[in-house]
Parts: C-alpha cells; sequence; structure tokens
C-alpha cells in the first residue's frame, strides 16, 4: 500500500527516506512510463493484471471514469471500516473490470475486502473498557512507564477513534465477502515499521488527487510529512487480528493478499502456523506476498513448505532496490505475479508493464507485442509449447492459478518427488 509521492496514513516511511531510496534507485517518470505504455496494443494488455491497487484512495470521480476505460484488470484493496463499502461500489459499477479483494473473479476488477495492519490499534480483540483503556494496553503495557512515551501518549491520544471490537471487523468483512462471491480477502497483514502518526483518521478519498492534467499526485511533493509519534503496533496484536481474518478466509475459501513489512521471520511462522492449524483447507485457498520483501533465501524456504503462496512485485516498492532482481531469478516461474500497489488507477497500467518488463528482463522471457485470440475466446499461445510463452502469458496463467486455488495436489506431488529423492539418496549411500 503506497503512493509513489506522498505518505499515506500510517506510513512508517519518512519523507527523508523517501527521497534517499528515490536518490540511490532513480526511476522513470510516470509520463516516461505511460509513453511506454502507449506503444503496447490493447490486445496484449488485456491480458494484464495488476494484482494489488488501491484505486478507492482517491476521488471517486476520476476513480470511475479511469477505470471505465482501463486497458488492464486490477484488483483492488480494502483497509479499513470506511473502504469496504467504496471498493464494493467500484466492482459493482465495474464488474468487468475490477477484481475486488475482498474478492476472487474472472472479472477484470478484483474486489478485496479486509483490514490493513496499519490500522489494527483502532481493533479490539474484546470490548474495551475505555477508549484510553484499550490505546494504553497497547502503547503502554508497562508500568511505570518512561515519562516521555507518556507525554507522547497522552498527546496522541485525541487523535484516536474509539475502538471497534474484533467481532464487528470479522462481521463486516465476512458480509462483503458473501455478498461477493468471488471475491478475495485483503489488504491484510503484519507491519513492524509502522509508526502512528499524530493525524486524526481521514476521510475517504484518503489520498489527494490534483487536477486532471496535473503530474502532480498524493499530497505532492511540497506538502511536509506528518509528523510520527514514538508508538508501533505489538505484533501479537497484529497476529491476533490477521490470524482471525485468515480463518475467515479459510472457511469461506477465499485467496488472500498479504502485507508483510520488517517481518521475515514472523510471516514464517505465520504460513507454518496456518497450514498445521488449517491442515488441507489452507491449500485450497492462495496467498500472494504482495511488493514481497523477503530476500531471496527467505522466498526458497518459504514456497517449497507452502506451494499455496505467490509472490508479487511493483515498480513502486521493489525497484527502488536491486534485490528485487534477486527475487525474481528466485522465483518459480509459476508462483510470480506483478501489480503497481499505487492509489492512483491513472498510473496502475503503465506502473504494472514496467514491473512485468523488469520480470521479462531477469527470467528471460520474451514481451509479445501481438495477441491473437481463437474463435473460443481462448487465446491462440495456449497451444504453444510453454517454452515458448511471452511474459504476459505466463503471469495471466499464473494468475489463473492463483484464482483457481486447490494447491493440494501440488502439495502432493512435492512429497511424492522428495520422497522418491530420500529413497534414491538412500540407495546411492547403500552402493
Amino acid at each position: 500500500m503506497c503512493s509513489p509521492s506522498s505518505m499515506s496514513e500510517g506510513d512508517a516511511v519518512s519523507a527523508t527516506t523517501r527521497r534517499t531510496q528515490r536518490a540511490s534507485s532513480p526511476l522513470p517518470s510516470a509520463d516516461e512510463l505511460q509513453r511506454e505504455l502507449d506503444r503496447v496494443p490493447r490486445s496484449v494488455l488485456a491480458h494484464v493484471i495488476d494484482v494489488h491497487c488501491h484505486p478507492t484512495d482517491s476521488d471517486a470521480e476520476m476513480t470511475h471514469r479511469v477505470v471505465r476505460d482501463l486497458p488492464i484488470r486490477i484488483c483492488a484493496m480494502a483497509t479499513r471500516r470506511s473502504d469496504q463499502e467504496l471498493v464494493a461500489g467500484l466492482a459493482r459499477a465495474h464488474p468487468d473490470k475490477v477484481v475486488p479483494s475482498f474478492g476472487r473473479s474472472s472479472s477484470a476488477l478484483t474486489l478485496l475486502a479486509g483490514y490493513h495492519p496499519w490500522f489494527y490499534h483502532w481493533i479490539s480483540l474484546t470490548p474495551a473498557l475505555s477508549k484510553e483503556h484499550h490505546y494504553r494496553s497497547l502503547f503502554l503495557p508497562s508500568s511505570p512507564s518512561k515519562p516521555e512515551l507518556v507525554s507522547a501518549f497522552e498527546r496522541l491520544l485525541p487523535y484516536l477513534p474509539e475502538p471497534i471490537t474484533l467481532s464487528d471487523v470479522l462481521s463486516d468483512v465476512r458480509s462483503h465477502l458473501v455478498a461477493f462471491p468471488r471475491a478475495m480477502l485483503g489488504e491484510v497483514g503484519i507491519d513492524r515499521a509502522c509508526r502512528i502518526p499524530y493525524a486524526r483518521p481521514s476521510d475517504p478519498p484518503y489520498a489527494g488527487v490534483s487536477r486532471e492534467g496535473s503530474s502532480d499526485e498524493g499530497h505532492g511533493e511540497g506538502d511536509p510529512p506528518r509528523e510520527l509519534s514514538p508508538f508501533t503496533i505489538p505484533l501479537e496484536h497484529q497476529l491476533a487480528i490477521l490470524e482471525a481474518q485468515l480463518a475467515l478466509a479459510v472457511e469461506l475459501g477465499r485467496n488472500v493478499s498479504l502485507h508483510s513489512v520488517k517481518c521475515q521471520q514472523a510471516t514464517g511462522e505465520l504460513l507454518d502456523r496456518m497450514k498445521a492449524r488449517h491442515g488441507p483447507a489452507w491449500c485450497r485457498i492462495s496467498v500472494d506476498l504482495h511488493s514481497c520483501g523477503l530476500s531471496a533465501q527467505t522466498w526458497q524456504q518459504i514456497s517449497k513448505r507452502h506451494p499455496n503462496v505467490f509472490l508479487s512485485l511493483s515498480t513502486a516498492i521493489n525497484a527502488r532496490s536491486p534485490a528485487h532482481k534477486a527475487l525474481i531469478a528466485a522465483c518459480a516461474p509459476d508462483r510470480i505475479l506483478v501489480e503497481s500497489d499505487l492509489h492512483d488507477v491513472r498510473r496502475a497500467a503503465p506502473y504494472t508493464w514496467h514491473m512485468l518488463r523488469a520480470i521479462a528482463a531477469v527470467k528471460g522471457w520474451h514481451v509479445e507485442d501481438t495477441w491473437e485470440d481463437n474463435e473460443d475466446g481462448t487465446a491462440a499461445a495456449a497451444a504453444l509449447p510453454e517454452t515458448r510463452w511471452g511474459v504476459v502469458r505466463r503471469l495471466e496463467e499464473n494468475w489463473r492459478l492463483f484464482e483457481r486455488g486447490g494447491h493440494i495436489e501440488r502439495l502432493k506431488q512435492r512429497l511424492r518427488r522428495d520422497r522418491a529423492i530420500e529413497e534414491w539418496e538412500a540407495t546411492a549411500e547403500g552402493d
């Protein structure tokens, strides 16, 4: 969840850090990316899926206008109580363009429902005795606390909303997932970097959108960053809320878009715990580690244990570091997806295409410049052997695999292969 030029609510990255990242990893401008996209036939772009973006964070009129003529398909994330219905409304208005997350769909827009970890401090696991008691238990759990922390807490408390209960959150998410039978859960996750800002929760749209035709986005480069408090959300609290949402996804058979920042070990342990707790039902759903920041080594370890876990990469987040190329190289060809992770839907297609081309360059896959469909609507490329697929075809097939879920057979195949290797090794040692 990010903006290329603004600090979203709860964002832990300071403006100084963002400027340093830009300086160390220069990226093409939005205009340059758009000019590159304009050279791509729409017949090719129609098969590109941005698996993670936040279009309802921006001005609703602009978003609906752009989505109507969007050349690619998008998965629209929900993050908090006030945007669940906004995402649902976008999906209802554009069923051929938006996949809602909360949800899974063959339509062009995928809808997702869920609560983002930046806002988990608003959620109480049980009915709170009072607003102050709830937030004090999260941010000042030990007594006596340092005077500077007490002072920061007293300053922060007036900005914080009344907490909502986890049971209400789950009821809200469930209602949207049930209303959209093909929707996904997302964006949910864990984040050790996020610090709570001294600011009241914003009303939608969360990201300001400038006049049409302006290159400025979000709050603008000249706007001062909001001041951040010293408080982060305890990981144990985050995990309790996340695991409850994941249990709902397993129950309803919904795929998941998962946020993970500064939590490599915790993410691996979480996935192991979900697999042990839910058994085969866990492998029936797919999980996408969006804008994946794992090391190549950690990803390889996770992917071996979890055949239902995919990763997706974005220019806005991952391209800032050269480490994303090692991650692309380490990822199996059928487990990688692409995204924009942007709130401005005008930028979704060019940023997604830019990362798609980066994946193609690392993997050595060609980029299609034409697309032909058979009379029944299937891609003519489907008849080609997989070794001749281009990057668009490969990533579209990966999305279909992600959508279908049901990874139990893939797990069985992996176990059979591992047993065969063990038996061969044992025989070789005996000889």
